[in-house]
């Protein structure tokens, strides 16, 4: 080997200044990007709390990085249609995915999905983790998430709870109430929170898991009465309400908001989106909206959203088999 290396000097050469242009133009790569303007999906319709956090963030990137972020609503399909655009666009840096917690329920509820997130998408960063809320209407005689689960058990039929819509993490939790705590109840799902939330203040339900910007209004109002949240640790609005998970261990349910990136895209380009996001959750404007919607700024490593995203999918995966749930 030392023999023909000294004997092809040349040879030698260009390997070595192949190697170095490998090494330079992987760091190129983050002081290049981006060059031009960014797509971000948002897989929902405008004026929604993904929309505006993801138009808060793209003015963000733009002031900190000098080119314009453009928010492309692609709404379907509870958010997989926009999923599946980002899955299959170039991994080059310039296709972001911004969404929710649906697409960890999405995957497992419909049947024929056209990607696998786990190798089709590239998680960047968790941005801001909004809890539900456990309401019941002020003619519920109960006080805690214990004394609900137990009158369901006693009333005949159970009581009626609704959700934000089939398939939605509201109507997740109905169903880990159920598997979680062996709660009796009607689901009821209405086509969207407003509806959801408007069928609890009349009395048309009894109780329901509802987003913490839609349900706190009601809750100051004393319209509806608030038992618990959902998310790990305790809600920064709802400081004084036990989380389901302290009561019944293994209850999470959270209504999260991450970014992704094609498969395969220039790890330097994660890192500094990454380091973006970060910085972005810091300005106060986009935390007073996140914690004003009742939720908390994360800003998490990618590595740390790629775990937290496959527990969510194991998670209600197991949820949707077990309680033969479908999109239907």
């Amino acid at each position: 080997m030392d023999k023909e290396r000294s004997g092809n000097p040349k040879r030698w050469l260009c390997i070595v200044a192949g190697a170095q242009c490998l090494v330079l133009a992987g760091s190129v790569h983050a002081q290049a990007w981006p060059a031009k303007s960014v797509r971000i999906i948002v897989p929902f319709g405008p004026g929604g709390g993904t929309d505006i956090q993801g138009r808060l963030l793209s003015r963000k990137f733009y002031d900190s990085m000098g080119q314009t972020f453009v928010i492309e609503n692609r709404a379907g399909a509870s958010g997989l249609i926009g999923a599946e655009l980002i899955a299959r666009s170039p991994p080059d840096g310039y296709n972001i995915l911004f969404t929710t917690a649906s697409l960890s329920v999405n995957i497992s509820l419909y049947k024929k999905i056209a990607f696998d997130p786990l190798k089709d998408l590239l998680p960047v960063s968790w941005v801001s983790s909004v809890p539900l809320v456990l309401v019941v209407h002020p003619s519920v005689p109960v006080k805690s998430a214990q004394e609900l689960v137990a009158l369901t058990k006693r009333q005949k039929g159970g009581l009626n709870g609704a959700s934000n819509g089939a398939g939605t993490t509201s109507h997740l939790s109905l169903e880990m109430l159920k598997q979680f705590a062996g709660a009796k109840l009607e689901h009821i799902a209405y086509k969207g929170g407003g509806p959801a939330i408007a069928a609890m203040v009349s009395g048309e339900v009894d109780f329901q898991f509802a987003t913490a910007l839609a349900a706190q209004p009601f809750i100051k109002q004393g319209k509806v009465r608030a038992l618990a949240v959902t998310t790990a640790k305790r809600s920064g609005i709802f400081p004084d309400l036990p989380t389901m998970a302290s009561i019944y261990p293994g209850f999470e349910s959270d209504n999260w908001y991450a970014m992704f990136l094609p498969a395969g895209a220039p790890k330097d380009i994660v890192a500094k989106l990454n380091a973006e996001i970060v910085k972005a959750l810091k300005a106060p404007d986009l935390r007073d909206f996140i914690i004003k919607e009742g939720g908390d700024p994360v800003g998490s490593t990618p590595e740390e959203l790629a775990a937290y995203f496959k527990r969510e999918l194991e998670k209600y995966a197991k949820i949707i088999k077990t309680g033969n749930i479908t999109a239907d």
